[in-house]
C-alpha cells in the first residue's frame, strides 16, 4: 500500500496566489507607516532647524547691543578717567595751597616770636653778633636797610633761630 499524503497537508500545500488588494493595502500601510516615521523626524528636525535660525538672529541683534553698550561704556570710562585725572590735578594743587598755607603759618609763628621777644625787653638791645637794635613800631628788629626805622622800609622782615635764641631782623 502506497501511503498517500492527504493534500490539505500543510507541508505539501501550495500558498494561494497573492491577492492583488491586498497586496496594494498592505504596500499601502507600510509606505504610509515609513511616511509618518520620516515625517515624525523631519518635523522635529525642521523644528530645530527653525529654532537654530531664530536664536541666529537674536544671537546676531545681541552682539550688535552688546557692540553699542561696549562702545557706551569706554566712553563713559574715558570720562570718568578724566573727571579722575582732574581730581588728581586739583588735589595735586591742594597739596601746595597746603604747603603754602605751612609756610605762611611758619613764618607767622616766627614773627609772633620775634614780636613776644621784644615786647619783652627794654628799648635797646643786642643780637649775637653784638649789633644793636631799636624798637621799631613797639617792637624790637635789627635795622639794616633802606627806611624810616619805623616799620615803613623797603626791606623784608625776618625772624631766624639760631643758637636756641631768636632774634628779628629787617632786611633791605
Amino acid at each position: 500500500m502506497a501511503a498517500t499524503i492527504p493534500p490539505s497537508s500543510p507541508t505539501l500545500a501550495t500558498p494561494p496566489p497573492p491577492d492583488p488588494q491586498r497586496t496594494a493595502e498592505a504596500r499601502a500601510a507600510f509606505t504610509a507607516h515609513l511616511t509618518s516615521i520620516g515625517n515624525s523626524h523631519i518635523s522635529a528636525l525642521e523644528q530645530r532647524v527653525g529654532d537654530i535660525h531664530s536664536n541666529s538672529l537674536a544671537i546676531s541683534k545681541q552682539e550688535d547691543e552688546i557692540g553699542k553698550q561696549a562702545k557706551k561704556l569706554a566712553d563713559e570710562s574715558k570720562k570718568h578717567q578724566k573727571v579722575a585725572d582732574d581730581a588728581g590735578a586739583k588735589l595735586k594743587e591742594l597739596g601746595d595751597i597746603q604747603n603754602w598755607a605751612e609756610v605762611l603759618e611758619r613764618d607767622l609763628l616766627v614773627l609772633e616770636t620775634a614780636m613776644k621777644m621784644g615786647e619783652g625787653e627794654d628799648d635797646g638791645w643786642e643780637t649775637e653778633d653784638g649789633e644793636e637794635g631799636e624798637e621799631v613800631g613797639g617792637a624790637h628788629a635789627v635795622v639794616d636797610g633802606v627806611g624810616d626805622a619805623k616799620g615803613k622800609g623797603k626791606g623784608k622782615g625776618k625772624a631766624e633761630e639760631e643758637g636756641g635764641r631768636k632774634e628779628a631782623a629787617v632786611e633791605a
